[in-house]
C-alpha cells in the first residue's frame, strides 16, 4: 500500500473548494494553507488564459524533510504518507527549507481571522491542534483515510480534478491514470519520488 494522488489539470477550475475545505477541516489558522491553487496566466497577448495548478505535500518516496529532521519528527509512514509529529517538532525550520514544493509552514505566531475580536470559539478549540513554533503540512487526510475515507480535498472537489488511491495497485484509478494520461510529478530530476502527478493538458 502506497498513497498518492493524481491531479488532473484538465478539470481543474481554480474555485480554490480545496483549499477552503481543507482550511475547514483541518482548523488551521490565517497563513497555513495545506493546500493553495496556483494561479498562472500562459500564452501571449490577446491570446493568453489563466491555468490553475493545485500544490501540496508530495508525500516524497525518498523525502528530504525526513532525512534532515533531527528529532524524527517528520516521518514516512509504511502507506506512504509522510507525518510530522507536533510532540517532537522543535520549529527549528530544516524541514520547512528543505522541501522543494513549499509545502510545510511553520506556525510562528498564531492570530484569528477577526483582528481585535480575538479568536472565536471555534479557533480556540481547533487552534489548540497546531501550537506555535511548531511545522504544519497536508498529511492527505490521514485520519480520515485511516476509517477508509477520502482526503477532504478530493471529495470536495466538483470538477473530479483530484484521484487518491494506492500506487501499488495497477488496476487502481490514479494507477491508470499515470499510465494512460501520461501522469508526471512535479521536479522529478530532483530524485525525492514524489508521490503526487499531474495531469497537463
Amino acid at each position: 500500500m502506497r498513497y498518492g494522488m493524481v491531479i488532473d489539470l484538465k478539470r481543474c477550475i481554480g474555485c480554490n473548494s480545496c483549499t477552503v475545505a481543507c482550511k475547514q477541516a483541518n482548523g488551521t489558522p490565517p497563513g497555513d494553507l495545506r493546500t493553495k491553487v496556483l494561479t498562472m496566466e500562459v500564452g501571449r497577448y490577446p491570446h493568453t488564459k489563466l491555468e490553475f495548478i493545485p500544490v501540496l505535500c508530495n508525500h516524497c518516496e525518498e523525502p528530504e524533510c525526513v532525512r534532515l529532521c533531527p528529532v524524527g519528527a517528520s516521518a514516512k509512514q509504511e502507506n506512504g504518507i509522510v507525518t510530522i509529529d507536533p510532540d517532537k517538532c522543535l520549529g527549528c525550520g530544516y524541514c520547512e527549507m528543505a522541501c522543494p514544493y513549499g509545502a510545510r509552514t511553520l506556525i510562528k505566531k498564531t492570530t484569528g481571522y477577526f483582528g481585535e475580536h480575538g479568536l472565536s470559539t471555534y479557533e480556540q478549540a481547533r487552534y489548540a491542534e497546531h501550537p506555535e513554533g511548531v511545522v504544519d503540512k497536508c498529511d492527505f487526510c490521514a485520519d480520515r483515510v485511516a476509517r477508509g475515507e477520502l482526503p477532504v480535498c478530493v471529495v470536495t472537489c466538483g470538477a473530479g480534478a483530484r484521484i487518491f488511491g494506492d500506487l501499488d495497485d495497477p488496476t487502481s484509478e490514479v494507477s491508470r491514470l499515470i499510465a494512460e494520461e501520461n501522469g508526471v510529478p512535479m521536479h522529478p530530476e530532483l530524485g525525492l519520488k514524489p508521490q503526487v502527478y499531474y495531469i497537463h493538458r
